[in-house]
């Protein structure tokens, strides 16, 4: 998967298009990541000893993978991520400032 946990990335599809975000989490099995501020749903819940009224909590939901891209540390812009062998070692790069993605 090219976005992992704690980058930053642009959404370029959906209702949300055109904010950013910063990725809290990655399930690579379902292709989906969850954005902070990104895809905000009401969930309701029953009374727990978390909230005791219960009621309807905010909050994130998972945003497919093709939906994003990846924010370019460099140029601060979206970017496509490629892949290469700097000794050894899988790295991505971004595809337009040829930078290395730490």
């Amino acid at each position: 998967m090219h976005i992992k946990k704690g980058d930053t990335v642009y959404v370029n599809a959906g209702n949300d298009k055109g904010k950013t975000g910063k990725v809290l989490s990655v399930s690579p099995a379902k292709d989906r990541v969850i954005v902070e501020g990104i895809n905000i749903v009401s969930k309701h819940t029953k009374p727990n000893t978390k909230q005791p009224q219960g009621g309807i909590v905010k909050q994130e939901a998972g945003i497919h993978v093709s939906n994003l891209q990846l924010i370019d540390p460099e140029k601060n812009v979206p970017t496509r991520v490629g892949y290469k062998f700097v000794d050894g070692k899988k790295v991505r790069y971004s595809k337009k400032s040829g930078e290395e993605i730490k």
